[in-house]
């Protein structure tokens, strides 16, 4: 397993953790995701391990607790020291106007709730799930830096932010002595890029280290769609499971994605999930890519995008396969590189 440091920190993070969305199946969106309980939640756990995926991903809201409710028992027989546990708040978790935000009243409610739930001390990265415009901004990290303090967290990070939201995040981390964000867990695959616009360089800039959920866009990377085979009416795409929305794909779109991976797949003799998470192992400011897994032949063929690289020129064709013109200003950012320079790859 090769590890990296997450953002501006000291913390070494395994390139591939697990996400536990999976677990526990407690309502209906998450059901399409699956119901993974604690038995085959501890094999999962197990696999992990074996392979050096010492990182969990969570949250709160995942199956209304269930999902940290779950992954709680199934480390409960390992040592704590050996895991890396992060999970999130901030959406909306039981009744009432204070039980959403990032305020402090619902922050100190949600992480004693998780703390429990998971069967632990203190949470190694914590996550603001997405950006409270409600909340002032000083007010959540004025928060987060007293759990730091407490010893309840280790480390702070954002999720799903826009440019502005975390760079201000930054500033008044940086004006007041806080604890900043060192990790953003962000949607990147390459079917949607928009990562690369703006909160790449940003994180480049900053030293945020991303964190990559939804890799193979909602499943639609994972080797069933193609220009080839009929569009699935079963399974958690189908169903309205995937966190991606398939409003924002154009199918020709994808299909010219996944013919360059086919291809690609037939020359390196790997599947086309692992072509397509190895392309985002090899991009500017990745940390660590959250894999899924109902069961442990998905989790066993995830874990086979590690150990061997993409050659330049398969990364330039999926590059290409996979480009699209941006929105403004990112255009005309483009074409003046020599006021906004930018990585090699993003020309």
């Amino acid at each position: 397993m090769e590890y990296r440091q997450l953002g501006d920190s000291g913390l070494q993070v395994p390139v591939l953790s697990f996400g536990t969305a999976t677990f526990g199946g407690g309502n209906d969106f998450f059901k399409e995701w699956g119901s993974t309980q604690v038995e085959e939640a501890k094999k999962l756990v197990n696999i992990c391990l074996e392979s050096g995926v010492n990182l969990f991903d969570t949250a709160d809201i995942y199956s209304d607790g269930l999902a940290e409710e779950v992954l709680g028992k199934a480390i409960a027989d390992h040592q704590r020291d050996q895991l890396l546990i992060s999970t999130k708040a901030t959406f909306t978790f039981g009744q009432g106007p204070n039980n959403q935000g990032s305020s402090r009243y619902h922050l100190l409610k949600q992480i004693e709730g998780s703390l429990k739930r998971l069967g632990t001390d203190y949470i190694d990265i914590y996550h603001m799930h997405g950006f409270d415009g409600n909340t002032p901004v000083d007010e959540t990290l004025r928060t987060l830096d007293d759990l730091v303090q407490s010893g309840k967290v280790r480390y702070i990070a954002a999720s799903n932010f826009s440019g502005w939201h975390l760079m201000k995040s930054q500033a008044l981390s940086e004006k007041y002595g806080w604890n900043r964000y060192i990790g953003h867990q962000v949607y990147y695959s390459l079917v949607n890029r928009e990562y690369e616009w703006e909160l790449m360089p940003l994180g480049l800039d900053q030293k945020v280290g991303g964190t990559i959920w939804s890799p193979l866009a909602g499943g639609r990377l994972g080797g069933k769609f193609s220009r080839t085979k009929d569009w699935p009416n079963t399974g958690r795409v189908a169903g309205g499971g995937s966190p991606v929305p398939e409003s924002g794909i154009e199918k020709e779109h994808l299909f010219k994605i996944t013919d360059a991976l086919e291809v690609i797949a037939g020359e390196t003799g790997k599947s086309i999930s692992q072509v397509a998470l190895n392309w985002l192992l090899q991009r500017p400011t990745v940390s660590t890519i959250i894999i899924g897994a109902r069961n442990e032949e998905q989790l066993r063929q995830n874990l086979g995008a590690i150990g061997w690289n993409l050659s330049l020129d398969q990364i330039k064709r999926l590059d290409e396969a996979s480009e699209v013109n941006p929105i403004y200003p990112y255009w005309h950012q483009r074409q003046n590189l020599t006021l906004n320079p930018i990585p090699n790859f993003y020309k």
